[in-house]
């Protein structure tokens, strides 16, 4: 799927309970019953605890992109993307950067106009714009595209059932003691 280069092995505690977590929070409370789409969401959270792999899209000078609007402008291929396989790497990490910051720190992204005032996220909207990028990303359905892209049709499709199975992931850490959570909310400069 693409979310395990992260160096956490497959059978790694961390891993193993957000996998926990993702199926149990999607399936109960999100009413959203796809194992491979609960997989897709346990791995991506174990990617994003190195924090690296949050702000891993960089633009043509090297510099690394924090922001939704600049990756969208990077994901294009006819402004800054070199070719399409670019475009579809972009517009994949843009889904999962709006999924984990909804899911997880929707308090955030409400408060990105006091935040960061000056940024032109506070102009985007995460939901629609994950959404999208997961549609555009399932839209690359050929060659070494085409097993996965029905995948990415379901994350945009049921984009806001995956929210709402992340919030109740949040709840469920917060209720943990809090402790990675709390890590988490720091690395990301948000504590």
């Amino acid at each position: 799927m693409g979310h395990g280069d992260t160096g956490i092995s497959q059978n790694h505690p961390l891993r193993t309970l957000f996998q926990h977590l993702v199926r149990g929070n999607f399936r109960r409370g999100a009413q959203l019953d796809d194992p491979e789409v609960a997989e897709y969401v346990g791995n991506m959270l174990t990617e994003f605890t190195q924090v690296e792999h949050l702000y891993k899209i960089r633009n043509a000078r090297g510099q690394r992109l924090g922001d939704v609007a600049a990756m969208i402008v990077e994901s294009n291929p006819l402004l800054d993307a070199p070719s399409f396989d670019r475009e579809r790497a972009v517009r994949k990490h843009v889904g999962d950067f709006t999924l984990f910051y909804t899911g997880l720190f929707p308090e955030a992204v409400g408060a990105l106009p006091k935040l960061k005032p000056l940024s032109a996220d506070t102009f985007v909207d995460y939901v629609k714009a994950g959404k999208e990028s997961y549609r555009i990303v399932s839209a690359f359905n050929l060659f070494e595209y085409r097993d996965e892209a029905p995948l990415f049709g379901r994350l945009a499709y049921h984009f806001e059932q995956c929210v709402h199975g992340l919030n109740l992931v949040k709840r469920d850490l917060e209720q943990m003691q809090g402790t990675y959570y709390r890590k988490l909310q720091k690395d990301v400069g948000l504590g």
